[in-house]
């Protein structure tokens, strides 16, 4: 149960938060504006994750890991069904961010709880669970938009995400253990200390610059390749560029082996083994041919999955 536990934060976290992807050229349309300013739907959830995430490692280390990662994805899934409401662009992109402010109280806090209470062994196999789970879940989200979308009005894809999101609180709540070997911040020690220490730590920075690179390449690229299959020659409606996202369940089947290769052969190999398949992959998605794309961003997102498991579970190391 715990590790289906974290598998379900890694789900509800990434659940919505780039859920618009397959929206974009409908909402270009839409809104009769430009790609940069729809592509806001995606920033703005990004930039909120952006400002949170340094805050909410205080947060939790003061009210415990399952606090902070039940109640963020309360709130995160209350945002979700928020952008309902939403009558017009402005709005979208507010309830956006909104939903990326409370998105690290979930994935930053679950990934430290990993570190933590698997301590002592298999961390990197609770980490690939837990990237499982995200992968399923950004696949969930984006597939759920574009079928919805095909059939309903926009605004029901995010009331279905919602409930899904509120459905997954109910588990965490039930199934996430309590932390057993958290010991919280030292009295009187000041907040900042740790982020200073942590930015003085060479394997970390280089664990940070790979977070970045890997997740800034699949952002752009998954965000980017929906405007371009949606023109010539390929005009894929909504629903077929949402099935795409079927690229996504690929990597959740391959990430959960890629633990067992990460606890045997080490982090860096498996980085490095992984980020080379997924610049393969993304220029697979250069050819003028629609399988050759998906091949390529088969390639791209398994790549990523496995090096942010690596990445993730090496932070426990370094």
């Amino acid at each position: 149960r715990r590790s289906l536990a974290v598998t379900f934060a890694g789900f509800c976290a990434f659940l919505g938060l780039y859920a618009t992807q397959p929206l974009l050229p409908m909402l270009e349309q839409l809104f009769h504006t430009s790609k940069a300013a729809v592509s806001l739907t995606l920033t703005s959830s990004t930039l909120g994750v952006a400002m949170a995430a340094p805050l909410v490692g205080f947060l939790a280390d003061r009210l415990g890991r399952k606090r902070v990662i039940v109640f963020s994805a309360s709130l995160l899934a209350l945002a979700t069904l928020l952008n309902a409401t939403a009558t017009g662009l402005p709005a979208l992109v507010f309830w956006r961010f909104l939903q990326g402010i409370f998105t690290p109280g979930v994935f930053a806090v679950t990934v430290a709880y990993v570190q933590e209470e698997w301590a002592d062994g298999g961390a990197g196999r609770a980490m690939a669970m837990y990237v499982t789970g995200s992968v399923i879940g950004g696949f969930t989200g984006r597939m759920t938009t574009g079928l919805i979308v095909s059939h309903w009005h926009w605004h029901w894809s995010f009331v279905a995400i919602g409930i899904m999101g509120l459905a997954s609180v109910l588990v965490l709540q039930a199934w996430l253990p309590e932390e057993r070997k958290f010991t919280g911040r030292v009295e009187g020690e000041s907040p900042f200390s740790g982020v200073a220490s942590h930015l003085r730590n060479p394997r970390l920075r280089a664990a940070f610059a790979v977070g970045f690179g890997v997740l800034f390449s699949l952002i752009a690229c998954f965000t980017y390749v929906t405007f371009h299959l949606a023109g010539a020659p390929f005009h894929l409606s909504p629903l077929a560029i949402g099935s795409l996202f079927f690229t996504y369940l690929i990597g959740a089947v391959i990430t959960p082996s890629a633990g067992r290769v990460i606890d045997h052969y080490g982090h860096r190999t498996a980085t490095v083994v992984a980020m080379g398949t997924g610049v393969v992959g993304m220029l697979l998605t250069l050819a003028p041919n629609l399988w050759m794309v998906v091949a390529g961003l088969t390639l791209c997102c398994t790549g990523v999955f496995v090096a942010q498991a690596a990445t993730a579970s090496y932070l426990g190391v370094a």
